[in-house]
């Protein structure tokens, strides 16, 4: 039996929208949600971050409330030095952190969720659907996993190692994290974007392979400055203007609209099975068909 993700019905779905840091794709999200015509509404912000991030500027701005449950601060009180997922420890205190996230959440009308730049993984998206937006083309494969799956610049490294001239934002339902079974990055990919070309600098994929391998045997930390890891970051961020402040408001409209769902492991787009939707920056969206 199809199972509708949200289904369209007279009543508007609200959203609650969790945030980490600038703050640059709710932003774009609520900006939309404005629209007289927007079919969800924002319900609630939340940030893991409350010091650091923009939550509380956005919170006044558009009249939201917000909910402030800070990570760094949980981890500390429950004797863990740094955020982490590492051992089995780590992973009973994030659980014990989204038990409390949970409770805080029961205070509003919420429908769905969207994760707007928020960088702790997290098992709230077994309780409700969860979008996200992930720097990196998720319906490319090679021996059946999505080659770019991963957090934060990781992705984009790896396209420009395997010398790809563009990359794409993606929206996916993001799963469980953490646990036995499907990662964030594994859900369907509700859309992808136009893709953007990669701007190397001047800088050469032989130059750039050569300093990924003086990576080896270094802590990530070691080589967060060096030349890949910079390139990355700077690709990620033209990558929020060019694919993600496209493609996740307009995915956003169609999810909250009941454009979406799943029939025996087969996403289907207004009744129609695909592998994804492309969302152009001009024009109507385009179904891809599955493969």
């Amino acid at each position: 039996m199809r199972q509708f993700f949200l289904n369209s019905s007279e009543k508007i779905p609200s959203a609650a929208l969790f945030l980490s840091g600038s703050g640059t794709n709710a932003e774009k999200l609520l900006l939309d949600a404005d629209s007289p015509d927007s079919p969800w509404r924002p319900a609630v912000l939340v940030t893991d971050r409350p010091e650091t991030s923009e939550a509380r500027k956005l919170a006044a701005r558009f009249r939201l409330p917000l909910i402030e449950h800070d990570i760094s601060a949980f981890c500390r009180k429950h004797g863990r030095s740094r955020v982490s997922l590492a051992t089995e420890e780590d992973l009973r205190v994030r659980e014990k952190w989204t038990a409390e996230l949970r409770e805080k959440l029961q205070a509003f009308p919420v429908d769905f969720g969207i994760l707007a730049g928020f960088m702790t993984l997290c098992n709230i998206t077994n309780d409700l659907f969860c979008l996200n937006v992930h720097p990196g083309d998720l319906t490319v494969q090679e021996n059946g996993k999505r080659i770019f799956a991963g957090l934060h610049r990781g992705p984009t490294e790896r396209a420009i190692l395997r010398g790809d001239s563009a990359i794409r934002s993606s929206v996916i339902l993001a799963g469980p994290v953490g646990m036995k079974g499907s990662g964030m990055d594994e859900g369907p990919v509700l859309g992808i974007s136009d893709p953007m070309p990669l701007d190397l600098r001047g800088m050469t994929v032989s130059f750039l392979k050569e300093t990924a391998a003086r990576r080896a045997g270094k802590a990530p930390g070691e080589y967060a400055q060096d030349a890949l890891a910079q390139l990355a970051i700077h690709n990620v961020e033209r990558l929020k203007e060019a694919g993600d402040w496209i493609v996740f408001p307009r995915v956003v409209r169609d999810f909250a609209s009941g454009l979406f769902s799943m029939e025996d492991g087969i996403l289907y787009y207004r009744d129609q099975p695909v592998s994804s939707v492309l969302y152009p920056k001009d024009g109507a969206p385009q179904p891809l068909p599955l493969t």
